[in-house]
């Protein structure tokens, strides 16, 4: 067995029908208690063998690596990222504007594109999480509240096993 077969069989995914890029937005600049369990999803989607985009956006440092950027060059990365991802899994337990953003921009373009977005959020953080979000009724949106790091990833993975037998 090979190590890429190796990692693959201990990723907590559903089975890989077909690769994506996954544009993995979070709050960069709001409250981050969710990034932990967003790690741990990261590293078993990659493990899976799918892309994660923005996997720097779950480093502790990356305010200050990000600063090395203008604001410009963020948004103008930003959407070049988005336009590449096959799908937005969007964590919306840290209240930011900049996920909002993301997520209705792309969500905006759906009747060009047939680009799907999860939304998912910690259950307990719901009294903190717009209510645009919980009652999002959209035809390309999912929206999910996670109780734990393991319910996020099944979640995920069965978003994306749904994805791929749909496309």
């Amino acid at each position: 067995m090979t190590q890429a077969t190796s990692s693959r069989a201990d990723s907590r995914m559903a089975p890989i029908i077909r690769a994506v890029n996954i544009y993995l937005a979070c709050t960069v600049r709001g409250d981050r208690r969710a990034v932990l369990a967003l790690r741990t999803l990261a590293e078993d989607l990659e493990r899976a063998g799918h892309t994660v985009l923005t996997r720097h956006l779950l480093e502790p440092d990356v305010d200050a690596a990000e600063s090395a950027l203008s604001d410009r060059e963020v948004f103008e990365r930003d959407m070049r990222w988005l336009t590449a991802a096959d799908v937005v899994i969007a964590d919306a337990s840290g209240s930011s504007y900049g996920v909002g953003f993301e997520v209705g921009y792309v969500l905006g373009l759906s009747a060009h594109s047939p680009k799907q977005v999860l939304v998912v959020y910690h259950e307990a953080r719901r009294d903190h999480v717009s209510r645009l979000i919980t009652g999002n009724s959209h035809t390309n949106c999912t929206t999910y509240a996670y109780r734990d790091t393991e319910s996020l990833i099944s979640a995920v993975s069965g978003f994306l096993f749904q994805l791929a037998i749909h496309t």
